[in-house]
């Protein structure tokens, strides 16, 4: 007993790994024990002689000596340790400490399945006498003895035993199991439900795993399969010839656990069903729980927990609620959702069932927080078994209602919860994308809402949007397109409910566009683009015949108001925008590459949706444009898609200007489709782009008939400057098409961008008064004014009303979109009334007729009170208004100038953007300064390449008026901004040879910075030009050099003394012809130095402070002369070891620095490092090879140096 003693402790153990060792150990160990046992007959043959009946009388509380004799008949048939083994087990179960009673069940299991010389009766009876509770036991303790009797029976139940039939010894008629013990069993899992409701369903769920083995069973093996089945059946459902009155009420409750079991039975024995219905009645009819006529009471008894069959009899109390549902649950959708491979035909509707038993009964009105969590749940557990065409069937009336809400309000009790079904819904589409059309259908649908995303807050059906494949997109918008075609009987009549729904067909046209992450196919997003001119340019008058393209659009009904197509046009240069920003793969006969704006053919997005354009002008039997076209504008037209088809035969080097020249041209053409506020400014800009394109490419223009006196006037300009001209007026629209058109145009004529473009574009930047700009913006009201007034004479008010509705929202301020919106309602709520005024006392055909004279006089005035009130409200806005609208402006600007140093990296036209930038950082306008900012640092300070055939004057005047501000600034971001810069410039000089004028530059600001207080420059300004070009630095060594001499106060002569050793630290590789002026500046350096701290020992002036930087530089002078000596023996003469032992002398000597360690200890370094001629020859040959050159000598390492001898030095001075 000693080998299985220490193997129970792991049973107790936290880890589930451990546990499972220790039980496998424990088994095969007491396996081992039970094998070795000798056979003893005789002495077993006594013991098995009593009869069965003995046996059953045992398990049912017998006598104590009968109880002794089987306790011993437990130690006779079975080793000492497997008996000892078996009694602790059982006693563990009550066990509360850590996992104990989850060890000893899974090893009692095992051990009850290997063992054959124990009996069903014998466990029975030794678990109920170890689990029995006494009065004086406190509730816990009860609780434990009422879990080990259930792990007890259910380890009975999975180890076989109680239908274990074969004898216990070979020539033994006793039988280990026995129909009395199996009811037994049957009996305490029944007893232990009725004890406590808590403990009810996982005691049945105990019942149901023995059914499970009983069915299994085959008759042949087990004789009394059948009457073990028919004792549980009529002690849990009843006998109709019971007399037991208490009984008989007993079985007429119906549980939840009742309805698991009565599920089983009917899914293991579906031929029985006849028997079903007699002892399931009344409460289960037709001997089918699924049947739909049992639905309702299958919905209250899984609500309130039981019922009674007699309506009569008072309603049991309900138990107390738990988050975990109950089992019974998965035997239900296990039977009406079963898998395809299960072979099995579900026996009810699952249609029906979640109708009434989830959603009317959990998902009701007056449905507890509780029970709708339990919905939820199941609705959890149903998802991942429907099938797609079963999925309306979860997506039920009130669970919508009920998830929405929860999802809507973050005070909601199950708001977490409901957002937590998200996301099994999101996994399930990514599982199977085919499914997403299916969830979308339903969340959008008529249970859920269209605003499904904005009104809970999330981005569910984004989401699914983003995992669904191609295929399951175009379907989604073929649903959609029919969604707005109208025409359906659940379509109401309210005019102002189709619009609402179509102009949500429309919103979701466009956020599929707008969303990056959804899968970008060019047949489907053709198909959108297709739709949004149909609708938004034409008006469809009938069906387009089978082969046309766009015969799948159909007709709406009813037609489309003007809202509407405004809406569509508006979305269709939204979408534009978006594709002009993406970037595609495009594939041709020579090259695959990614470009932006472009499909996958080769072709540009907005070409497409003019050749549709162009295609629908020629088809006016279907269609009817909305704007139609006078003669000189059409030839307007055609001459621009002359120009487009002789930009596309333009090859080589301008191919891509060519295409930018296009991109442009195309959307100049586009929104002189799409565009109605400024029809002479789109004509305008449309010959300019013309003539511009033809003299860029130097194009025929015999079939052109542009205006010739507006090309005379432009023949001074360049082309590319008209063409930038144009950009920026883009820009100044700020509209997403126009900008995202004006920034790739320029993106692909960057190459072509001349000096004077590059001037056009600075002078956007340069800061005007904001009383000029309020000025500007009240001539362009009184324009638009006086272009409404002729136009409402010369059309009516038919055409006053089209330019009212044809107002565009300004997309840069929602303020100005909602005072857009204002006026559109003013005035066509006004219009409307008086046309309602005016038909209200006319009859027959003189209703159809329009307002009169006096009628339009009454409209003009009340329309003039309106734009006047308008244009109040912009001069309200004053100067603020104009200065932010000029910020935006100016930012879009900055974009051209980042798009150009992006893509022409080595164009010199970089250098002439350095001073407005800087100008710019400058600005007040936070947002502003910094974007110029980080044009400068990120992306011009970090070029690697040189700007190529620079103007070299031109170039020093810039590098000239960098320094001058430098002298100047205030701000210490402002100077490290001057020095990229600063360093840019240099670098594009020392490219062309001017050193010179690098060197002239710099020698200024360094005396400037050494000899004028109010210099605002620094040290890191020259440091990081040594650092970036020591050749060029070398030549300021002068200047460097009687600086210290010449400073204005100590803290500049310091930081003149710092330069110095940062020029010795980075001296470059010199030939040997320059040594000596090296030799010369050392031989200089170590005169001044000597004499400077010599003076500092022989007078009392205050000067100590740069006295260690000083003595720094020196030890750098040092060492760089003794490297310089192992080549050149010329150099081991410059420092005098003489003198600087002398001096280190007197520095110890005098009463000011002698208690300073650090500074003795440095002149110590120096003599040590000038004693060149105390060195062995090897030493010197080794260092000789190490010190090749004058590179980068001893920068950090000496600098350690220095740091690890003061260190050294003040400790042992201390």
């Amino acid at each position: 007993m000693s080998a299985t003693l220490p193997l129970f402790w792991d049973l107790s153990s936290v880890d589930k790994g451990k546990r499972i060792d220790a039980s496998v150990e424990l088994i095969s160990t007491l396996e081992k024990l039970q094998a070795s046992l000798e056979h003893r007959s005789a002495e077993w043959n006594e013991f098995l002689g009593e009869d069965d009946i003995e046996e059953e009388q045992y398990a049912q509380g017998a006598s104590a000596a009968r109880r002794m004799v089987h306790e011993t008949r437990l130690d006779v048939l079975n080793a000492p340790d497997v008996a000892y083994s078996i009694r602790r087990l059982v006693r563990g179960l009550a066990s509360p400490r850590e996992s104990s009673r989850l060890g000893f069940a899974v090893a009692l299991t095992e051990l009850l399945s290997r063992v054959t010389t124990v009996s069903c009766a014998q466990i029975l009876a030794l678990l109920l006498e170890g689990s029995r509770a006494t009065s004086n036991q406190t509730g816990q303790e009860e609780r434990d003895l009422l879990f080990a009797r259930l792990f007890g029976l259910t380890a009975i139940v999975h180890s076989g035993l109680f239908l274990r039939v074969r004898p216990l010894l070979p020539h033994s008629a006793s039988a280990p199991s026995t129909l009395e013990s199996c009811a037994s069993v049957f009996a305490a899992l029944r007893a232990l439900a009725c004890a406590k409701p808590w403990i009810a369903e996982a005691a049945y769920w105990a019942i149901g795993c023995a059914m499970d083995a009983l069915a299994e069973a085959n008759d042949d093996d087990l004789p009394w399969r059948e009457e073990a089945l028919r004792v549980l059946f009529d002690e849990e459902f009843g006998d109709s010839h019971s007399t037991d009155k208490g009984a008989e009420q007993g079985r007429s409750l119906w549980t939840p656990e009742k309805i698991a079991l009565a599920m089983r039975a009917q899914r293991l024995w579906p031929e029985r069903e006849h028997e079903w219905r007699g002892l399931w009645a009344p409460t289960i009819k037709h001997g089918n729980v699924l049947h739909p006529s049992n639905l309702v009471t299958l919905a209250r008894i899984l609500r309130e927990g039981e019922i009674e069959d007699d309506e009569s009899v008072a309603k049991i109390p309900s138990r107390a609620w738990r988050p975990q549902v109950h089992h019974v649950w998965d035997e239900l959708l296990n039977e009406l959702l079963s898998p395809e491979d299960s072979g099995r035909t579900p026996r009810g509707s699952f249609e029906d069932f979640f109708r009434i038993v989830v959603d009317e009964s959990l998902f009701a009105e007056s449905a507890s927080n509780e029970r709708k969590y339990w919905g939820f749940v199941i609705f959890q557990k149903a998802l991942p078994r429907v099938k797609a065409v079963d999925l309306p069937m979860l997506f039920t009336k009130n669970f919508m209602r009920t998830w929405i809400n929860h999802l809507s309000h973050l005070d909601r009790y199950l708001h977490s919860f409901a957002r937590q079904i998200a996301s099994p819904i999101i996994s399930t589409v990514q599982r199977d994308p085919t499914l997403g059309l299916a969830f979308i259908l339903q969340l959008t649908g008529v249970h859920g809402n269209q605003q499904f995303d904005k009104l809970t807050r999330t981005k569910t059906v984004e989401s699914i949007l983003t995992t669904m494949n191609v295929e399951g997109i175009k379907e989604y918008i073929a649903r959609l397109m029919d969604y707005a075609r109208g025409g359906h009987s659940y379509w109401q009549h309210d005019i102002q409910v189709i619009d609402a729904r179509r102009s949500w067909v429309i919103e979701q046209f466009a956020a599929l566009f707008r969303n990056c992450a959804i899968p970008k196919n060019d047949e489907w997003m053709h198909l959108i683009l297709d739709w949004f001119v149909i609708h938004g340019i034409f008006i469809v008058k009938k069906k387009f015949r089978r082969g046309s393209p766009a015969a799948a659009y159909g007709v709406p009904l009813p037609p489309l108001s003007d809202n509407l197509r405004r809406e569509c046009r508006e979305c269709l240069l939204s979408c534009l925008a978006d594709l002009t920003r993406l970037s595609a793969v495009t594939k041709s006969a020579n090259q695959t590459q990614k470009m932006k704006g472009f499909a996958s053919d080769g072709q540009l997005w907005i070409s497409k949706v003019l050749q549709t354009i162009r295609q629908l002008e020629e088809d006016p039997k279907h269609v009817e444009p909305l704007i139609y076209f006078d003669q000189a504008d059409r030839e307007k037209l055609q001459d621009a898609f002359k120009m487009v088809i002789c930009l596309r035969k333009v090859s080589g080097d301008k191919k891509e200007e060519a295409q930018g020249v296009e991109l442009l041209l195309q959307s100049c053409i586009l929104r002189f489709y799409v565009g109605d506020s400024n029809h002479r400014g789109d004509v305008a800009s449309l010959e300019s782009c013309i003539d511009s394109a033809s003299r860029l490419f130097s194009l025929s223009q015999n079939n052109l008939d542009s205006n010739e006196s507006f090309k005379d006037d432009e023949l001074q300009v360049e082309p590319i400057d008209i063409l930038a001209d144009l950009i920026i007026g883009f820009l100044e629209n700020g509209t997403a098409f126009t900008r995202a058109v004006g920034n790739q145009t320029f993106s692909l004529l960057s190459s072509a961008v001349k000096d004077s473009t590059i001037g056009l574009i600075l002078t956007q930047l340069e800061r005007r008064d904001p009383s000029e700009l309020v000025a500007d913006f009240d001539e362009i009201d009184e324009d638009d004014n006086q272009s409404f007034e002729n136009n409402h004479d010369m059309g009516g008010g038919s055409n006053a009303e089209s330019f009212l509705t044809g107002v565009k929202d300004d997309e840069n301020s929602k303020s100005d979109e909602a005072s857009n919106e204002e006026l559109r309602k003013k005035t066509t709520g006004f219009t409307w009334a008086n046309s309602t005024d005016a038909k209200g006392d006319m009859s027959g055909e003189e209703s159809e007729a329009g307002p009169d004279d006096d009628q339009m006089l009454a409209m003009d005035d009340q329309l003039a009170l309106i734009f006047k009130d308008r244009a109040r409200e912009k001069k309200g806005k004053g100067k603020d208004g104009a200065q932010r609208e000029a910020t935006h402006f100016k930012n879009r600007i900055l974009d051209l100038l980042n798009i150009f140093v992006r893509r022409q990296p080595r164009s010199p036209h970089i250098l002439r953007l350095l001073v407005p930038l800087l100008v710019l950082t400058f600005s007040d306008e936070k947002q502003l300064s910094e974007k110029a900012a980080g044009l400068l640092k990120s992306r011009i300070g970090k070029l690697k390449e040189v700007p190529s055939a620079i103007d070299i004057v031109k170039t020093s005047d810039i590098l000239n008026e960098l320094h001058i501000r430098a002298r100047k600034v205030h701000s210490r971001d402002a100077l490290a901004a001057i020095g990229l810069c600063s360093l840019y410039v240099s670098r594009s000089l020392l490219s062309v040879g001017a050193e010179e004028t690098v060197r002239l530059a710099y020698n200024v600001s360094l005396i400037d910075f050494t000899e004028r207080k109010a210099s605002d420059l620094d040290t890191q300004f020259f440091c990081d030009f040594i650092r970036r070009y020591p050749r060029a630095a070398w030549g300021m060594r002068a200047v460097l050099l009687d600086a210290p001499a010449k400073a204005v106060n100590t803290y500049r002569q310091g930081q003149a003394y710092v330069l110095l050793q940062m020029l010795l630290n980075h001296l470059p590789l010199l030939p040997d012809t320059e040594l000596e002026e090296v030799g010369a500046f050392l031989r200089q350096l170590q005169c001044k130095l000597y004499s400077v701290i010599s003076s500092a020992c022989n007078t009392n002036a205050t000067f100590s402070s740069n006295l260690k930087e000083v003595l720094k530089l020196a030890l750098v002078g040092a060492r760089t002369a003794r490297r310089l000596a192992a080549g050149c023996k010329s150099f081991a003469t410059i420092w005098e070891p003489t003198s600087w032992t002398e001096l280190s002398n007197r520095l110890v000597a005098h009463d000011r620095f002698k208690a300073s360690a650090m500074l003795v200890g440095i002149c110590k370094q120096i003599i040590q490092s000038t004693q060149i001629y105390q060195v062995p020859s090897s030493i010197r040959e080794a260092e000789h090879i190490d010190g090749q050159g004058l590179g980068v000598i001893g920068r950090s390492k000496r600098k350690a140096d220095v740091c690890l001898d003061t260190g050294v030095s003040d400790k042992r001075r201390k």
